[in-house]
């Protein structure tokens, strides 16, 4: 079996490094508390679109580099992104039938459980007390999951990327 050549992967790479640019965009501190995952969310969708090229290790690599970015103790972000990874890995051909809107369920299911292991792994540092609020970031990101999923989308058929 003869395999194809990459094309364009380029792409996958400046999408992620947008959304870790993205992640630690200074917001006003109204808004900070409901930062949307974009980490996640963009490589949620290459996980969905290229499982082949995207997996784990790329979000252990991209978590370890927003927990250098962030500050946080080294390895935070990237055990709630390969968890989150690993868990869209685990339910890829299922989420690839689904509707936008109940892949935007999904979502909200997987990234709350990794912001539930965000906000344990910080009670446990006692750099945050544990409120409520760690759904919030789950919740916008799920909103915005259908327009992640538009625009990736949009430029993957554009650009050829396979």
């Amino acid at each position: 079996m003869v395999q194809a050549k990459a094309r364009n992967g380029w792409l996958v790479w400046v999408s992620l490094l947008l959304a870790l640019l993205l992640s630690v965009m200074p917001l006003p501190d109204f808004l900070q508390i409901g930062r949307p995952l974009w980490l996640a969310l963009v490589l949620s969708y290459w996980v969905l679109a290229l499982p082949h090229r995207v997996g784990m290790i790329t979000a252990w690599l991209f978590g370890l580099g927003q927990d250098v970015l962030y500050g946080a103790l080294l390895g935070q972000h990237a055990l709630t992104l390969t968890l989150v990874i690993f868990l869209v890995l685990t339910l890829e051909r299922r989420m690839r039938m689904f509707p936008l809107w109940q892949q935007s369920l999904v979502l909200l299911v997987v990234l709350g459980l990794a912001q539930l292991v965000q906000l344990w792994l910080n009670a446990l540092t006692g750099n945050r007390a544990p409120t409520l609020e760690f759904v919030l970031p789950a919740l916008i990101s799920a909103l915005l999951w259908p327009w992640v999923f538009a625009i990736l989308r949009g430029l993957q058929q554009r650009l050829g990327v396979h």
